[in-house]
């Protein structure tokens, strides 16, 4: 800014009565003089800002002036005087157009409002288990449809989910369940050693990969990638109004959508949970071997003759459960994205944390239930 234009601005100090007097050009080239002189003056003695020998004033000038006289410690407060029409109107428009900060939610801490708010929150989690079951049954229904009409069942669209969910999962999968059988390995032959029962780490190995470890993180680590697979590509779509236009088209997102990934996910997951098994096995065995020189054919004789078929048929037959939560979960998280990133960020953050979630819940209840048959 040169000199010149700072000079077309004038302020008189605050005179007897409080008024401070402005002169000149109140603009976007004299805005910043301007501004700096205002927060210069004495807050206490100024009543009222005179504006009648003010020649020009814009947009910034008129910012200038309502931040200044809304902002704490400056001059909140001043009364704006001698403005002419134009200048009192286009002050006004600048006051509406600044946004009004809002005071924080005050905290009730009494009994009443926290009920309250418990009540809520039960609420909004019991609203939520209806639409999971509601598109549970939208899964189940467009199912038996595709039974009874199988030319609208998208044969193809399976097989490309089956691949996407199952196939390319295996690779994590079964180095995740190695690696677990291997750590298993180590540390129960580190604590059986001390009581010279080295070979019962066999039975530690099977029973706890075959009825719980193998499935269940395999259904975490197929919930992390598919659920956010089915989040966001559903989401994507319904961003770009591509589910309104199936919908336009006679085409039922349900039939098209929800049902060939769910069912893929249905098919694949207890074949991920079975190669899951057969890894960790591998990765105790490898272990027990190298650390307690229990020889492969030892190993397999003990876990036969030491472990039970219901143990395996404990672990597989969580799998399609956990299917089918993991899918309805994804599907539904998709359908709930509003028409902004912002949003299908969150709806796939918590269609992730939603899905692991919920796979653990059962995991637990199912360990409950067999305990309780005896299985």
């Amino acid at each position: 800014m040169t000199g010149a234009d700072a000079a077309e601005f004038g302020l008189k100090p605050a005179d007897d009565t409080g008024t401070v007097h402005l002169s000149g050009a109140l603009t976007i080239q004299t805005v910043t003089t301007a501004r700096r002189q205002l927060q210069a003056l004495d807050a206490s003695a100024v009543q009222r800002i005179d504006l009648s020998a003010v020649t020009r004033l814009d947009t910034a000038g008129a910012w200038a002036l309502v931040t200044l006289t809304r902002s704490a410690g400056l001059l909140e407060g001043i009364e704006i005087a001698g403005a002419g029409t134009e200048a009192a109107s286009l002050l006004q428009t600048v006051e509406r157009a600044l946004p009004n900060p809002e005071a924080p939610p005050r905290h009730d801490g009494s009994f009443a409002a926290w009920l309250n708010r418990f009540g809520q929150r039960v609420y909004s989690g019991l609203m939520f288990l209806r639409a999971l079951t509601a598109y549970l049954g939208i899964f189940l229904h467009r199912l038996a449809r595709a039974l009874r009409h199988p030319s609208e069942f998208k044969l193809t669209s399976l097989v490309h989910h089956c691949e996407e969910v199952g196939l390319k999962a295996v690779p994590i999968v079964a180095l995740m369940a190695f690696l677990i059988g291997v750590v298993l390995a180590f540390q129960g032959s580190t604590q059986l050693r001390q009581f010279g029962a080295e070979v019962f780490v066999v039975d530690l190995i099977a029973i706890s990969i075959l009825r719980e470890l193998g499935i269940l993180l395999t259904a975490i680590i197929v919930a992390g990638r598919t659920a956010s697979a089915f989040t966001a590509a559903i989401g994507s779509m319904k961003m770009r109004e591509e589910i309104d236009a199936m919908r336009t088209l006679g085409l039922d997102p349900g039939m098209n959508l929800f049902v060939p990934r769910i069912l893929a996910l249905f098919i694949m997951l207890p074949i991920l949970g079975l190669i899951a098994n057969l890894a960790g096995l591998f990765g105790g065995a490898l272990m027990a071997w190298i650390d307690l020189g229990i020889s492969p054919a030892m190993f397999t004789t003990r876990l036969v003759e030491g472990t039970a078929v219901s143990h395996v048929f404990v672990g597989l037959v969580k799998a399609p459960v956990f299917a089918l939560i993991i899918g309805v979960v994804g599907c539904h998280a998709g359908m709930q994205v509003q028409s902004n990133a912002e949003s299908l960020g969150r709806m796939t953050s918590n269609a992730v944390v939603t899905a692991i979630f919920a796979v653990i819940v059962a995991d637990a209840v199912f360990s409950i239930f067999f305990a309780r048959i005896g299985i």
